[in-house]
């Protein structure tokens, strides 16, 4: 082979050893971007956006990707075939039943939310206890009965002897709280943390403890994950005193 021949070799050699690494290098970076999927109860929003961008920033590589709606719908998504990675929901029942599934996996509670009565900021049924919202001519909306949220207030109106005859009963707490801030309702009973999320755009009107009721929040790695060390990482997190901060400026409580 002429001189010439070899250099000319030699160069086709080394751009073919150049690109496979290249291409090594590409596939390797690809592995190692971890996007995490997150369904989460509609409660949760502002908290766990939150939480995503501090778990991002303490994690290379790692996206979190949140998927927020009513527990129930959530939970009929993921035995659906939905990919997901964690799951925290706003009902123990509604996590119970993901486990007796097989869908997740040692659930751990990490908070607790009180229930409260939204009005519109000018209130123009007067509502302020709440007995008021079964007043003559009231209009209130409730979640669905088979959704934490609807749960939750169904057992706080039977604790107080109340009969309510809802104008509307929303999918979840979000749109029970929407259909109140438009003013399309007189009261809404939903989460405390909500009325603290809303702003000035609702009051709220305190339900005393002898009436009101809780529900736990537990969240659980799935069966499903492709990442089930970072997911399991992600739970741990969120029932870390840097995520609880998080939490509890939201209105959470430690369960």
């Amino acid at each position: 082979m002429s001189p010439t021949a070899r250099a000319r070799a030699a160069v086709s050699g080394l751009v073919a050893l150049l690109s496979v690494a290249s291409g090594c290098g590409a596939v390797a970076g690809a592995d190692d971007e971890v996007e995490l999927r997150v369904f989460a109860a509609a409660s949760l929003s502002q908290a766990f956006t939150e939480i995503a961008d501090r778990f991002e920033a303490d994690h290379e590589g790692v996206t979190v990707e949140l998927n927020f709606g009513p527990s129930s719908g959530l939970a009929e998504q993921i035995g659906a075939g939905a990919p997901a990675d964690v799951f925290a929901s706003a009902s123990t029942s509604t996590m119970e039943a993901a486990v007796e599934s097989g869908e997740a996996e040692d659930p751990r509670p990490f908070v607790r939310n009180r229930m409260q009565v939204a009005v519109p900021p000018d209130n123009p049924a007067g509502i302020a206890r709440l007995e008021d919202v079964a007043g003559p001519g009231v209009k209130v909306a409730l979640c669905q009965r088979h959704v934490p949220c609807g749960e939750v207030a169904a057992e706080v109106l039977a604790r107080s002897g109340l009969r309510v005859d809802p104008v509307t009963e929303e999918a979840d707490v979000k749109a029970v709280l929407t259909k109140v801030t438009l003013g399309e309702v007189d009261a809404g009973v939903v989460y405390e943390t909500d009325v603290r999320a809303a702003g000035d755009a609702v009051r709220g009107v305190e339900i005393p403890d002898d009436q009101n009721a809780s529900t736990n929040y537990p969240i659980a790695t799935l069966a499903g994950s492709e990442h089930p060390a970072e997911a399991a990482e992600l739970v741990d997190f969120v029932r870390s005193g840097s995520a609880f901060e998080v939490l509890e400026d939201a209105g959470f409580e430690r369960p």
